[in-house]
């Protein structure tokens, strides 16, 4: 593993994506490893991601077969673990993905657990909390994290949710621009509220939705080039004592185009986080 300096930049990768020959010309030294349902986690993928030099994988981050993000509708009834018929996968999947995390020395898991419902007496609200506390209660087992990434409630909901978890190692992974393409909040005031509990953070940009669309999604852009506003969040992160890492995340289809928009959000971050 390398020795990782406070606000050192790394990136956020997929399995069956992205290589990491691919992420090592990026000249980073951290990462987040996302691995989709469909990942089979063998001893061979084990071994792929277990060969690395120099590199500190941070976290291991779930997404699940069948998850939708096309537009709110489709996170509301798609996204972690809000549907009830895939509840029981998801969570066994994630707990797999905790022992698989823990088998690389990875102290963090996390993902989307998808729109919790505001009303604290609904079975959904309490079956969704149910499983992040036994879900916590195993990466416990490992000495993790289970962060909880932002943008589809607001920081006030999710703070009232972490607090009826009631585990000390539920965290959040912080997303700025997921507050922006959801509408939950602007990304400052938020990373402020949530800021003691953030093991991890993205860097990404974005737009907010369109106001005569009510159920569009905002629009990914550029670091540096959306609504974010990239230079006051390094900031907050300052000012608010974040020591941790932080990784740029781009998801868009245009594979060559992906890994240039990050390589040029890297050197815009080194920038930002320059000492004096």
């Amino acid at each position: 593993m390398a020795e990782l300096n406070d606000l050192d930049i790394g990136v956020m990768f997929w399995a069956g994506r992205d290589t990491f020959d691919q992420i090592r010309s990026l000249g980073v030294r951290c990462g987040q490893l996302g691995i989709r349902g469909a990942t089979a986690l063998t001893e061979d993928f084990f071994r792929e991601w277990n060969a690395l030099e120099n590199f500190t994988m941070v976290t291991v981050v779930c997404a699940y077969d069948g998850e939708s993000y096309s537009n709110l509708s489709a996170v509301r009834n798609t996204v972690g673990f809000l549907p009830e018929h895939t509840r029981s996968a998801r969570e066994r999947r994630t707990i797999e993905a905790s022992d698989f995390a823990a088998s690389l020395g990875v102290g963090s898991i996390a993902c989307h657990i998808g729109c919790v419902p505001d009303d604290r007496s609904d079975p959904d609200y309490i079956a969704v909390r149910n499983v992040v506390r036994r879900i916590c209660d195993h990466a416990a087992s490992h000495h993790q994290t289970f962060a909880l990434e932002t943008g589809q409630e607001s920081a006030e909901a999710l703070l009232r949710f972490m607090d009826d978890a009631g585990r000390g190692n539920l965290k959040v992974n912080f997303d700025p621009a997921n507050m922006i393409l959801y509408g939950t909040g602007d990304p400052i005031q938020a990373f402020e509220k949530l800021a003691p509990h953030v093991v991890s953070v993205h860097a990404k940009d974005g737009d907010p939705p369109p106001r005569d669309r009510v159920d569009a999604l905002g629009s990914e852009r550029r670091l540096g080039e959306g609504s974010v506003g990239i230079g006051r969040f390094i900031d907050a992160l300052r000012r608010n004592g974040y020591g941790g890492t932080i990784h740029v995340e781009r998801e868009i289809e245009d594979r060559a185009r992906r890994i240039e928009d990050i390589r040029d959000a890297i050197r815009l971050l080194k920038a930002l986080t320059a000492p004096g």
